[in-house]
């Protein structure tokens, strides 16, 4: 066996020593303990596979753009991506088809209306955003490919760029939302109507359901934002994920949709692109610094993870992450990662 440890190898050990040092990780240890024990909520239930989550599942991870990693929890637990596929889908359809064709079919406004409401622009017949499933079934819609199987592994492959590893569906799942999917075949019916989707319905409709069963975990969604908040490069294995010129328009409709329809509120208080899932996940993209993966199933009356909007919510407030922040904040978090002798309190 070669003893020569490779300059990833190094640059991960660097990072877990770096965890282990930093009073980062145990901020984020104290935010778990304060919030697992939080009850409120329910587990979804459309699909039985969701139904059968354990409500005390509950992992936090973030990941610095330079590919420092902290986590606590249950990190390492598979769910299904869901409709956080949405952005990173939506980002391969901009570099299939280009800015201004995928603006064609897909607007870029918030609805106020929930994420699977049959609506669609009364000026434009294009659905509202790529966030709600309309929208994400006309980015699907977009993707290239010679066939179903190629345009599947092309978003494979694409994940696969932005969370490091080979990613696999679960198939009962997949399964199940085909076989409950109507109300997404009657958006696309009408959007076919109007000349938004092409008609390869139960293609892209299959690759859609595919799509939102790829199994992953809260690391994994850390990655994935720490991958957009570093310009497109996964920073942990280097490879880019999406042209950098894309990244702009994939975290800007995160910010703006992302959180279903209390995006507004998210953005308001928020202040940080990110995207949810009835599955229980977020991933969050704060621009330059990290991106931040967050998992506990027990979801709001809007579908939204109550454990992981509590994390998102403490770190922005603490550490002054809203992009329209122009207050000097408590606790600098470049300090804070990197365990800086001037920090006293580790609280």
């Amino acid at each position: 066996m070669d003893n020569t440890m490779s300059e990833h190898g190094l640059k991960s050990l660097a990072g877990s020593i770096q965890s282990v040092a930093s009073p980062f990780r145990n901020y984020l240890n104290e935010l778990h303990e304060q919030y697992r024990s939080l009850q409120e909520g329910k587990l979804a239930d459309y699909i039985p596979e969701l139904a059968a989550a354990n409500p005390e599942w509950f992992g936090i991870c973030a990941i610095t753009h330079e590919g420092q990693v902290f986590e606590v929890g249950h990190c390492d637990r598979l769910f299904t991506l869901q409709s956080i596929a949405k952005a990173f889908v939506y980002g391969l359809a901009l570099e299939d088809k280009g800015r201004d064709y995928v603006t064609s079919k897909v607007g870029v406004e918030p609805t106020g209306e929930a994420f699977n409401s049959i609506i669609l622009d009364e000026h434009t017949n294009r659905p509202y955003n790529p966030m709600v499933n309309a929208g994400a079934i006309a980015t699907t819609d977009l993707i290239q490919g010679s066939g179903a199987t190629e345009r599947l592994q092309r978003i494979l492959d694409m994940f696969e760029r932005y969370t490091g590893r080979p990613l696999d569906i679960n198939v009962p799942i997949f399964l199940s939302e085909r076989s409950t999917g109507n109300r997404n075949r009657a958006m696309a019916y009408l959007m076919l109507n109007f000349g938004m989707i092409s008609d390869r319905i139960e293609e892209t409709l299959d690759l859609y359901f595919q799509q939102c069963s790829i199994l992953i975990n809260a690391h994994d969604l850390a990655v994935m934002g720490a991958t957009l908040a570093n310009g497109g490069i996964n920073p942990i294995t280097g490879e880019r994920a999406i042209q950098r010129r894309y990244v702009q328009d994939v975290i800007s409709v995160m910010l703006t949709c992302g959180m279903y329809d209390s995006s507004g509120e998210w953005s308001y208080r928020v202040g940080i692109p990110a995207k949810c899932s009835i599955s229980g996940g977020i991933s969050a993209v704060v621009p330059g610094k990290l991106g931040i993966g967050t998992f506990s199933p027990l979801l709001d009356t809007k579908g939204k993870s109550i454990r992981g909007i509590k994390v998102c919510e403490d770190l922005s407030r603490d550490f002054g992450l809203h992009l329209f922040n122009a207050d000097a904040t408590d606790k600098n978090l470049d300090e804070w990662i990197a365990g800086s002798d001037s920090i006293d309190d580790w609280g």
